[in-house]
């Protein structure tokens, strides 16, 4: 997490005796990642974190793959993805490797019924339509359109809508989600170059806490499978913590994006770095000012990575027949650019109001048989001249 941050009461050192004000002491549990090496927390509860009551049904999460060598390049309808009342029912895994799973989720109700837990990735929750509250055991987070909430493995949580028409694209991660890594300095801070800042996120606020017990359900995700298991305090029990392993939020529409005489590569879209892929942001920007310039992409080729494009709205100047909820595949070994009449469409503009999200792989990217289904079947034939 990029910044260190507090909420609640806690006792003046780490690892010593924390007094409730009614006696007896609460207890403190460390929230890290990569053993003791990454980031970490210190949480206080008040009731030991460790009391499992039962464990229920396990019901395997697996996704079933209908391509696992894909080389054509396919436009799925995300919005074709029918809305779902529970949260985790609503939730439509599409493309997946074992670095992590792309999806969609169109959830009609709150997540009020249980607790959830990914016990095997982080996840990137892009809101694209719908506001609410991120409910989490360390404080919450309100959201609305264009936020990205980025959740830590391992963090208990729940979710309010404020409507029931919500659109979310998802990103379940196997490796800690950060912040790019040259937009910061040795201290962890973000540069002057960076397209964004420390005040542009969105950090935990007003801690819920409970002191109560009884049958509390948590759904437990770990090894693609979905554990239903009871605990006999409220998970929501933190009376205070510290640390960089938490919860937090950025709106797209805060970043800001750098831009050139000629085009700029990707990267400098990008918002969120892991080992095995990257995610960018492609936002409202001036077009490029050389007076020879081509505001549209020049072709490229995918030799290391699969391109995942997200789109969300606006004009999407380098593509054609392209609408908000689309998402796009390019995958590895092919090359692919603007589609025919686009580059020539973009000359003499001046800027684009696009907004888009990528997820860039560095593994090949297998499609789900949920996928094969809001799958056009004709994408890779768009850039033919006719």
């Amino acid at each position: 997490m990029p910044i260190y941050h507090r909420l609640g009461n806690i006792p003046s050192k780490r690892h010593i005796q924390f007094e409730k004000p009614t006696g007896g002491l609460f207890y403190e549990e460390l929230f890290g990642t990569i053993g003791f090496d990454g980031m970490s927390s210190l949480l206080y509860h008040h009731h030991r974190p460790t009391q499992v009551k039962e464990i229920l049904e396990s019901i395997s999460t697996a996704p079933k793959i209908a391509v696992d060598k894909n080389i054509a390049s396919r436009k799925l309808i995300g919005f074709n993805v029918a809305p779902a009342q529970d949260f985790l029912d609503s939730r439509v895994t599409l493309m997946v490797n074992n670095d992590l799973h792309i999806g969609v989720a169109a959830p009609q109700q709150s997540l009020r019924t249980y607790y959830y837990k990914n016990a095997d990735a982080d996840e990137l929750l892009f809101i694209h339509k719908g506001t609410g509250t991120l409910r989490t055991m360390m404080g919450n987070i309100p959201f609305e359109y264009g936020d990205y909430l980025v959740i830590p493995r391992g963090m208990i949580y729940q979710i309010d809508f404020d409507t029931t028409d919500n659109r979310l694209f998802f990103v379940e991660s196997f490796h800690p989600i950060y912040t790019p890594k040259r937009y910061r300095n040795h201290f962890g801070q973000m540069m002057e170059h960076a397209p964004f800042c420390e005040r542009d996120y969105k950090l935990p606020q007003q801690l819920e806490t409970y002191d109560e017990t009884g049958d509390f359900l948590i759904k437990i995700k770990k090894q693609q499978t979905l554990h239903s298991v009871v605990y006999a305090a409220h998970p929501f029990d933190v009376t205070g913590w510290d640390g960089y392993n938490y919860p937090w939020g950025f709106s797209i529409h805060n970043f800001e994006p750098i831009t050139g005489r000629i085009h700029q590569p990707p990267p400098v879209h990008q918002t969120f770095h892991t080992d095995a892929f990257v995610v960018c942001s492609f936002c409202p920007r001036l077009y490029d000012y050389h007076p020879k310039g081509i505001p549209a992409p020049y072709n490229h080729s995918n030799i290391d990575s699969d391109e995942v494009l997200y789109y969300v709205d606006g004009d999407f100047m380098s593509r054609n027949d392209i609408a908000q909820g689309h998402i796009s595949l390019h995958p590895g070994g092919i090359p692919h650019g603007p589609h025919p009449g686009a580059m020539e469409r973009s000359i003499g503009k001046t800027e684009t109001h696009e907004l888009a999200v990528m997820v860039d792989t560095f593994r090949p990217l297998m499609l789900t048989e949920a996928a094969m289904k809001i799958d056009d079947g004709k994408y890779y034939q768009s850039w033919l001249e006719k």
